[in-house]
């Protein structure tokens, strides 16, 4: 969908202006979109109906039905799509308005960009023949619950991470003392 609909400098703008502060003359930038739950695509073709710049990057994964088995291509980041464009008032309401839209994330009601080289690096990984998944963000100070293992259920905060081992140093709290327990970070969760 890139170069759909080229943007046009008002007449009395100054061109060179315009184009120092954005080189290749796009004053377009990718923002998030949060939507309601499954509805990333609803809004991707609502808003590729009115020539928006989507991008809904999408993994491969075996169906979780128990009559057959197959595989579908379901959003790698749930509840999550992209978009590009010059965001203008007009643009703004098409995006919210779309059924299924919540919001554009950002800081106290104000839309945030993503930098184009963090949406390059997306596009580039979803393109690769490498195996790609979605990872969890965690990250030292984070509540988390433990989801396997025998502590399964143990809320903590994780202390440190162990890049190299992929391990969490996660801290449970007793009666104002703690203990300490290494964990893969695939055995907890985000925790309120």
């Amino acid at each position: 969908m890139e170069g759909t609909h080229p943007l046009k400098a008002p007449e009395n703008a100054d061109v060179q202006n315009i184009e120092r502060l954005c080189p290749e003359g796009d004053r377009r930038s990718w923002y998030v979109i949060h939507t309601c739950s499954r509805h990333e695509v609803k809004v991707e073709s609502t808003l590729l109906r009115k020539n928006i710049e989507i991008f809904l990057p999408r993994i491969t994964v075996p169906s979780r039905r128990r009559d057959r088995k197959r595989l579908i291509n379901v959003p790698l980041f749930p509840g999550y799509l992209f978009v590009h464009t010059e965001l203008d008032i007009q643009t703004y309401y098409q995006i919210i308005k779309a059924r299924g839209a919540v919001r554009l994330l950002g800081h106290n009601g104000t839309p945030f960009p993503i930098p184009e080289e963090k949406i390059n690096s997306i596009k580039t990984i979803v393109a690769s023949d490498y195996r790609y998944y979605p990872w969890r963000y965690l990250d030292t100070g984070m509540q988390v619950r433990v989801v396997e293992g025998p502590l399964t259920g143990a809320i903590g905060v994780i202390l440190k991470k162990k890049e190299k081992k992929r391990h969490l140093v996660v801290a449970v709290k007793l009666f104002q003392r703690s203990v300490a327990v290494e964990l893969e970070d695939e055995a907890v969760e985000r925790w309120h």
